[in-house]
């Protein structure tokens, strides 16, 4: 008697997917990842030094190398990779996790917090999923709808309170400004959409997220001078950690600040460090 022919099973549907559906950059290793945003800065360095310069045919051959390489929306998918859960998470959940005190103080009835999301990669991350949290979210260059495509310094003032935000996230995005005046810049900015008008006990807050290396292996940049030129546009800083790789920090604004000039001084000289820096004039 011939054996009986077992049925076969239907598949799953993922295993029906044509392969074109898989992101080829899901792929890149953590050292690929590094590389990419890495040499990215670089050539975003190097341009603005050329631009400086007035020198038009190197800015045109930069240029051509950071559109070789992908260009912004290269750096993007790699940035989004390096936040996947795989690779360390969402950044916005800690500052969800750090606020959540307060927003325990939050009911339906109450209007929502404001938040603005510079450099925005998702529409998906928790603080869009947390319910007393109203986010806007901007881009130099919009990944999916719900992101507006808008540079923050070119971004126009408030010119009301409810234009303005109770939560600024900069998540990444500091280190990415090519040249140290547009860091201090882009800082002095924020406290301009700020509100101290909220629904609940939470201060005026932003977040900030860097690179370790850019306080730790910096010349120009400790963590104790980035203290200082927070605390000199009246921040207070209310909660920090670290990974290996980021540093997270949670600032409220008092309102009470003491305009004081930060300029390009070697704070920890070494041939093997890097050059990031903030520079700040009192005005």
């Amino acid at each position: 008697m011939p054996p009986k022919r077992r049925s076969k099973r239907p598949g799953l549907l993922s295993s029906t997917r044509p392969p074109t559906v898989k992101s080829k950059h899901a792929t890149l290793s953590a050292k690929a990842t590094r590389t990419l945003i890495r040499s990215h800065h670089q050539l975003l360095k190097a341009r603005t030094q050329a631009e400086q310069a007035g020198d038009d045919a190197l800015v045109s051959s930069i240029n051509a190398q950071i559109e070789a390489n992908g260009g912004l929306e290269s750096y993007q998918i790699a940035s989004k990779i390096g936040q996947s859960g795989e690779r360390g998470g969402d950044s916005s959940k800690t500052l969800v996790d750090w606020i959540k005190p307060q927003l325990n103080e939050w009911k339906t009835t109450l209007p929502k917090l404001r938040v603005l999301e510079v450099g925005a990669l998702s529409t998906k991350n928790v603080c869009s999923r947390t319910p007393s949290l109203e986010v806007s979210r901007i881009d130099l260059n919009s990944q999916e709808p719900g992101i507006l495509k808008q540079d923050f310094m070119e971004r126009p003032l408030p010119s009301t309170e409810e234009e303005k935000f109770h939560i600024i996230s900069l998540s990444l995005v500091l280190n990415y400004v090519p040249d140290p005046v547009g860091r201090g810049d882009m800082l002095k900015r924020c406290v301009q959409f700020l509100t101290s008008n909220c629904p609940i006990s939470l201060p005026p807050t932003l977040f900030l997220v860097l690179p370790v290396a850019c306080v730790d292996n910096s010349r120009y940049l400790t963590e104790e001078r980035l203290l200082a030129i927070l605390a000199s546009l009246g921040f207070h800083l209310v909660e920090t950690r670290r990974t290996s790789k980021l540093i997270y920090q949670l600032w409220n604004y008092t309102g009470v600040s003491s305009p004081q000039s930060f300029k390009k001084e070697m704070l920890n000289p070494g041939h093997k460090r890097n050059n990031f820096a903030i520079i700040m004039g009192e005005s």
